[in-house]
């Protein structure tokens, strides 16, 4: 107890320590982001063999076993397995200069990049929300959205299995303890169908006129999940800045690099990005400074 009050009472001291929890779970988040689309897609492929009866038995499809712990962790390139001191979140990276200890082919930058965020993540809310089960909280919502916005971006998917889960945990939380986020049931509830009609409309609408698939499904759930975290007043601002920032990254990547206008792009980062920014400078701070 001693030890907690310490800690607690040191701003400084509560930012290091969950910057390091942070980091742990952004490591956590990297093997989620990466292994989930793989395994799901396996999944999706024994299903439908066996609707086919191309199978007697579904789990025949693939002896080998691949879910978020197994197998252990290794190089894609040369399959090499990867040490424990060489997973160390952000210092690893940095001391391996980037690269596989056996192939040196280069590690991605995202891995680290994800593990600094989660860290950074969980500082920011410990100090600003206080150290307790309110900023625990928020933590899991935060990472929820890095794992989807990482998933959407590298694979164009966000699956039920995260986004759902991540919908009915914040009308839960909200209906049974409205003080936690400070949102209540009715404001959640509200959000969630508002959140999931509006961009529900604006698909269908434009799939009315132009014949063609706008956004896909998995962007109007995880609006729907955010705003049952943060409430019907969060909706407007989280569109208005995914939007913004959606378009000026898809202009940019149009004239730096001659990306086609026709060209998918996904959604659901920039809808992470907006409900990070509404969660930390909240609606009302939001609606003084857009006037």
């Amino acid at each position: 107890m001693e030890f907690a009050e310490h800690i607690s009472s040191s701003p400084g001291q509560v930012f290091a320590v969950y910057l390091i929890f942070g980091l742990l779970a952004g490591s956590f988040v990297n093997v989620v982001s990466y292994r989930l689309p793989i395994m799901l897609n396996r999944q999706w492929q024994i299903e439908t063999r066996h609707f086919l009866g191309l199978l007697r038995d579904p789990r025949d499809a693939d002896g080998r076993r691949f879910n978020l712990m197994l197998p252990w962790s290794h190089c894609p390139n040369c399959k090499r397995d990867i040490k424990p001191w060489e997973m160390i979140p952000v210092f690893s990276y940095l001391l391996l200069l980037g690269k596989c200890a056996g192939c040196q082919q280069r590690i991605p930058p995202r891995y680290p990049l994800v593990e600094l965020a989660c860290g950074l993540l969980a500082g920011l809310l410990a100090v600003m929300f206080d150290a307790g089960w309110h900023s625990l909280a928020l933590l899991l919502f935060s990472y929820m959205l890095v794992t989807l916005a990482v998933i959407d971006y590298e694979n164009q998917l966000l699956p039920n299995i995260l986004t759902l889960p991540l919908l009915w945990l914040g009308l839960l939380l909200n209906a049974f303890f409205p003080e936690l986020l400070g949102v209540g049931a009715a404001d959640a509830v509200i959000g969630a169908a508002a959140g999931y009609l509006l961009l529900g409309g604006f698909h269908y609408v434009y799939r009315l006129l132009t014949g063609k698939e706008g956004m896909a499904q998995g962007d109007f759930k995880l609006l729907a999940a955010m705003c049952a975290w943060l409430g019907w007043m969060a909706l407007p601002y989280i569109v208005l800045i995914s939007s913004v920032t959606g378009a000026v990254w898809g202009l940019a990547l149009v004239m730096a690099r001659g990306r086609s206008w026709s060209q998918p792009l996904p959604f659901g980062p920039f809808l992470a990005f907006a409900g990070f920014t509404v969660l930390l400078a909240g609606p009302e701070r939001l609606a003084g400074l857009l006037g």
